[in-house]
């Protein structure tokens, strides 16, 4: 647990929230969220505070390796080019920059796969080759596929273009270490927030949105990914194939539903800290269960993520630029590599592997995305993401196997099935479970919209405004009282 609920609202974000607001210079501003950060991921890791620390420090050297006085240095013609625009691509390809982000790379993947791997590795050994070599049981630090793909995107920005080389070590480590964001992403390039670093501005309009962003993600995680995620625990902790399918379709969707308005609760509430504190990231979900394709599906899913693994892996081995065959296997190890990153069991890389299997069926045999009947895409689209998650879910593929097995088989609704429906089915979780749904899709904004820009007038505007104040009190009060008679229930994402 990095913070409690309770400390983190009514303690730690008013008091920091507090100093930034002081009338001070930006960079003191910035030295309050370095420390503020620190703090806050100390709270709960206090030994491996010190992993982060070294990982941002050792990028920030790479970057001043990889940068523009290191290429001054090496003697290259850098005149008449502008270094926002500078590819340093074909002017500064040499062995010694390509052997040093290289390297970069391998310390970055190695610190990971010492963490988060090294049990999963060493189980696979030992049952393909009979062996018994002791499993050292390290813990994972919480957040370190975040905070490491951010360090490394860092470096290889700078590669690209070492005019974005930061010479200052405290801007990497704010970059790197920012609370809103550090334990569950979305993960920032470097690129995105370099500017915001030193030129952001804390305006009404920005912290009044921040705020209201937050409580929606905080009402989202309380009432509703709380509520289904406990049908969905109860569920899967079932020796499911003595159930109905019924029983094995509502902790699916269930899970389904918890896994979106969890993460996507998290984002928002990191967007609206984001804002805040005077900071712009980028969406990183845009109602996915509304996709009609899983390509498109992707494109409203974890945005960061697949933005990341887009940028630094499927364009570097080629993206769709070496023929069909290569664009459809570049695509597979995306999807393989996607589900290695959630986590070190076979469960997850199935599941990245039946979304990379679908995305490359829908490119040769089924045009999903052109489909005239968008109903009939979507449904499809909801399906194969259910089903995927049933795997991510699952603690071993056997399980997720006999669960999905479970969904279409057994229809039989014996008297086990109907009292776990009737104990799970009652009236608030049929009304959280319909509310989901319907939210799932992109429903809110567009009664947003219609609230805020009723008649275009400004009177009409400034209700609309305080309506949605309004609501945003409403829905914090209760997320509080919820919070102070609820159990600690962490974010699904914090374990990644």
């Amino acid at each position: 647990m990095v913070f409690s609920s309770a400390v983190f609202l009514f303690a730690f974000l008013p008091i920091v929230f507090g100093l930034c607001l002081l009338p001070v210079p930006l960079k003191v501003k910035n030295v309050f969220l370095i420390f503020a950060s620190l703090f806050f991921y100390a709270y709960g890791e206090p030994v491996y505070v010190l992993l982060m620390l070294a990982s941002s420090l050792v990028n920030y050297l790479f970057g001043r390796l990889l940068g523009m006085g290191s290429i001054k240095k090496l003697g290259i013609d850098i005149s008449g080019i502008q270094p926002q625009k500078y590819t340093g691509i074909e002017e500064t390809k040499t062995h010694g920059r390509k052997a040093l982000v290289v390297i970069a790379v391998i310390i970055n993947i190695a610190t990971l796969g010492v963490f988060k791997y090294t049990d999963f590795i060493l189980s696979g050994i030992n049952d393909a080759f009979h062996t018994q070599i002791p499993l050292p049981g390290i813990s994972l630090p919480i957040g370190i596929s975040f905070f490491t793909f951010q360090a490394l995107s860092y470096v290889v920005d700078v590669y690209r273009n070492p005019g974005l080389e930061q010479k200052s070590y405290p801007a990497v480590l704010l970059y790197i270490s920012m609370f809103p964001q550090l334990v569950a992403g979305p993960i920032v390039r470097y690129s995105d927030i370099q500017y915001q670093i030193y030129n952001r501005k804390m305006s009404t309009d920005e912290i009044v949105g921040g705020i209201e962003r937050f409580c929606k993600g905080l009402f989202k995680k309380m009432f509703i990914a709380n509520t289904v995620g406990n049908i969905a625990d109860v569920t899967f902790a079932l020796d499911i194939g003595g159930y109905s399918s019924l029983v094995a379709w509502l902790g699916a969707v269930c899970y389904a539903l918890q896994i979106y308005f969890d993460f996507s609760a998290y984002s928002d509430m990191a967007l609206g800290l984001g804002h805040m504190f005077g900071f712009t990231f980028k969406e990183n979900f845009l109602h996915p269960y509304s996709a009609v394709s899983i390509n498109d599906f992707w494109d409203k899913w974890h945005i960061s993520l697949s933005g990341w693994f887009k940028e630094y892996v499927y364009i570097p081995l080629g993206g769709s630029r070496k023929g069909k065959f290569r664009t459809e296997l570049n695509k597979l190890i995306v999807f393989f590599l996607t589900g290695i990153w959630h986590g070190a069991n076979w469960t997850f890389i199935l599941w990245g592997m039946i979304h990379g299997v679908a995305n490359v069926l829908e490119d040769v045999l089924i045009p999903v995305n052109k489909l005239k009947v968008k109903w009939l895409g979507n449904l499809y689209t909801c399906l194969i993401a259910v089903l995927a998650f049933v795997f991510f879910r699952a603690d071993t593929v056997s399980y997720g196997w006999q669960f999905i097995k479970t969904m279409f088989v057994n229809w039989k609704l014996d008297s086990q099935s109907v009292s776990i429906l009737f104990e799970q089915l009652n009236i608030y979780n049929v009304i959280t479970l319909v509310v989901a749904i319907i939210f799932s899709y992109p429903v809110l904004g567009k009664i947003k919209d219609r609230i805020v820009n009723e008649k275009g007038n400004e009177k009409s505007l400034c209700a609309g405004r305080i309506v949605i104040a309004a609501a945003s009190i409403v829905m914090l009060v209760l997320s509080m009282l919820r919070l102070s008679s609820a159990a600690y229930n962490p974010f699904i994402y914090f374990r990644f």
